[in-house]
């Protein structure tokens, strides 16, 4: 789950979709991590409105920013982004990458309500982080039905 600064919106669908596959046991299936484009924040923890719209909705997470990897391309079947230029990004390094094995895909396109686009909160208010939330539940949901 990949965004550009790891620290709004991808830890927020990370931490989502780890409770979604707890709650469903299948646990054990998945490995999950989210990761950024850039290296601006690398080491940092989510952003606090991040961790309090979390911490609303009963879930915690200790992840910390880390820039995505080759490895990342060779390691995992799915990597799922949150906008056009992220998509563009990853395009662009998986392309550098040998036997790149992740399909790269805008984790909006499993939104049953059809928001391609989950626009980065970081400006915003706590709202657009509810929006975020809202928008990777039902993404991360509709993904999971879609690969059991």
């Amino acid at each position: 789950l990949i965004s550009l600064g790891n620290i709004c919106r991808s830890p927020i669908a990370e931490a989502v979709f780890r409770k979604l596959v707890t709650d469903e046991k299948v646990e054990n299936k998945w490995m999950t991590d989210s990761a950024a484009v850039s290296d601006w924040n690398v080491g940092r923890s989510p952003d606090p409105r991040a961790l309090s719209c979390l911490r609303n909705h009963g879930i915690e997470t200790a992840h910390k920013a880390r820039q995505i990897t080759k490895d990342d391309f060779q390691t995992f079947d799915y990597i799922l982004c949150m906008d056009e230029s992220n998509l563009r990004d990853l395009k662009r390094k998986s392309n550098q990458v040998k036997d790149c094995k992740a399909k790269i895909e805008l984790l909006g396109t499993y939104d049953p309500q059809k928001q391609l686009i989950i626009e980065d909160p970081y400006y915003g208010s706590e709202r657009d982080f509810e929006t975020v939330y809202q928008q990777c539940v039902r993404c991360c949901k509709a993904f999971l039905e879609n690969h059991h």
